[in-house]
């Protein structure tokens, strides 16, 4: 059976192999710098990947949005080289607004401030990469054009950053979240804990780990414990349905949370799409594109829906049914 360390070493491998293939480029590319942060929240100097559009200025009147976009496990702030293409292709093609792009290195961190207090990775992304990020580019300085997203492990920290601090956050995109299936951590399971075992979780968690320190950082427990406190937050969530690591379970899951709060979010299960692999290319683009939609939302709801949904709640009135306004924060009743 093939160990973590190996598992990890693997998928990190084949994810490069996969997302470095190749494609054809936008004629204007935008540009990737690396930054070193020495940060009293973690050891080390961890690094900062920063993607500037094309054509980017600084002295435009309007600040660029600003994405959060954190790795997956056993990645690095390198992996936002990964998408490059992506990013140039669509704001080419005027599917996305031009915006900077910041990754930080979060090694294996789950991006949690470590129970004990030894290791703070949430506070680094929120206390020294997000306040860097707007010292040093021309991006916005407040919650309306800031988002936050990330892919595998980086799908769990972009989600729990965000449900934890939706007042920071317009929205978040989590591609493949590591999350768990569960709203208490006694009922994980084996199709969890034969690749996240729970001695790798003692370092941040604690030995053993303290259940409600995990619930305080689990996304559907916070979800579950106060879901009017994400009113407001646009929520993008993927998963392959082919997901090796029963991905889509903890997805499937978190998405019936959401439901049942009546929260409004986009849920996404790829048909046919894995883990890893050049699937996460296009499905990138698919999650910029919700990011686009909260920077300039495209008015579907416009006079002639208006009219027809006039005539539906008469409908509905004559039939002793329940009529709402339309309020895109939440799902409908029924």
């Amino acid at each position: 059976m093939l160990n973590r360390r190996e598992f990890a070493g693997l998928t990190a491998a084949v994810a490069a192999t996969s997302l470095a293939t190749p494609s054809a480029l936008a004629s204007a590319a935008g540009t990737i710098t690396y930054h070193s942060r020495a940060s009293s929240h973690v050891p080390g100097e961890p690094r900062v990947a920063v993607y500037l559009p094309p054509g980017y200025d600084a002295d435009r009147t309007e600040p660029y949005p600003l994405l959060l976009l954190l790795h997956g496990g056993n990645g690095s702030e390198k992996d936002l080289a990964f998408f490059k293409d992506v990013f140039d292709r669509e704001i080419a093609g005027g599917r996305l607004p031009p915006l900077v792009i910041a990754t930080p290195t979060g090694r294996r961190s789950l991006y949690m401030d470590f129970r004990d207090g030894s290791e703070r990775w949430e506070s680094f992304v929120l206390l020294d990469v997000l306040p860097f990020v707007r010292r040093s580019a021309h991006v916005s300085q407040g919650r309306e054009h800031s988002f936050i997203g990330g892919w595998s492990m980086g799908g769990l920290g972009c989600l729990r950053i965000a449900f934890k601090h939706p007042q920071l956050f317009a929205a978040v995109a989590a591609l493949e979240p590591a999350i768990e299936p569960a709203l208490a951590w006694k009922v994980v399971g084996p199709h969890t804990r034969f690749w996240r075992p729970e001695e790798v979780l003692h370092p941040i968690f604690g030995n053993p780990v303290d259940a409600e320190y995990w619930a305080q950082n689990n996304p559907a427990s916070i979800a579950s414990r106060a879901p009017d406190r994400l009113l407001g937050l646009g929520v993008y969530l993927e998963v392959g349905d082919q997901d090796m690591l029963y991905l889509y379970e903890g997805a499937e899951f978190l998405h019936r949370v959401l439901f049942d709060a009546r929260l409004a979010h986009e849920y996404r299960l790829v048909h046919g799409a894995e883990h890893i692999g050049p699937s996460l290319l296009p499905r990138m683009a698919d999650a910029l594109g919700f990011i686009a939609r909260q920077i300039a939302p495209p008015g579907w709801i416009d006079q002639n829906v208006l009219n027809v949904r006039a005539m539906l709640d008469r409908s509905k009135r004559s039939a002793g049914l329940p009529v709402e306004p339309i309020d895109p924060r939440r799902l409908k009743n029924r």
